[in-house]
């Protein structure tokens, strides 16, 4: 390890020598560590020098990607703190939605997924929320393939139904549904749009707690204003 932190401080290689001056090595143990360094693709050697492998670059890629979803956990979970409720951070990625994240307690346990989040889009208002921000031709492929279906006698009743509510949503005005994912709960997203990216940050209440909901909402959303750089760093988790 010492090793790969010397040679990632030489941007134009380092000799084995060198190295094995700077890390203290026995130049005979330094080559030896090298060599296998080398055939394992933590490193690569090019004229006597030694530069970072493809293997070190993918793990240091991971270690990025695992410091953005803890900015994006700790986050979530001072939200779902100060709001009192679960909190829900989701993408609409490749066609998909995908809930990338969920902060919950004990006290305040996220909404069950009973039925595939992915597929019942229409239902939910993270699905909503991310359709929102769609085009008009990709909320109607992403209907094709995942048509609106009741879940609760509350859910809208057809895709023509859903586009049309959709089209009457203001821009970047949170979405609220009301028990129509899952009878007893009620829920708020709030857009997030990053570049081409739409994302949502959202939240679910007991029914009875409804009145909560709109307050909920616009708090949370002033503290995503404040907050949307770390947010968008994180936003390829």
């Amino acid at each position: 390890m010492r090793l790969l932190e010397r040679v990632a401080e030489h941007e134009y290689g380092a000799t084995a020598k060198q190295l094995a001056r700077e890390t203290g090595l026995a130049l005979p143990t330094a080559y030896h560590l090298l060599r296998t360094l080398v055939h394992e693709g933590y490193l690569r050697r090019e004229k006597g020098l030694f530069f970072l492998g493809g293997a070190a670059e993918r793990l240091s890629s991971s270690g990025a990607q695992q410091k953005r979803r803890s900015t994006v956990v700790d986050v979530l979970a001072h939200w779902r703190d100060e709001i009192g409720a679960p909190v829900y951070y989701a993408l609409y990625r490749d066609g998909e939605i995908e809930v990338m994240c969920v902060s919950d307690s004990p006290g305040t346990p996220a909404v069950e997924e009973w039925a595939d989040f992915r597929e019942t889009g229409h239902a939910h208002a993270i699905g909503q929320c991310l359709l929102s921000q769609l085009d008009e031709d990709a909320r109607r492929d992403h209907l094709e393939r995942y048509p609106a279906r009741a879940l609760t006698p509350y859910t809208v009743r057809d895709s023509h139904s859903l586009l049309k509510r959709l089209k009457r949503t203001r821009r970047m005005a949170p979405v609220v549904e009301r028990q129509e994912y899952a009878l007893g709960t009620v829920c708020a997203a709030i857009p997030i749009t990053v570049g081409s990216t739409a994302a949502t940050m959202a939240f679910s209440l007991p029914a009875h707690q409804a009145d909560r909901l709109l307050p909920a909402a616009r708090r949370l959303q002033d503290e995503v204003g404040r907050h949307l750089g770390s947010l968008a760093l994180s936003i390829s988790i």
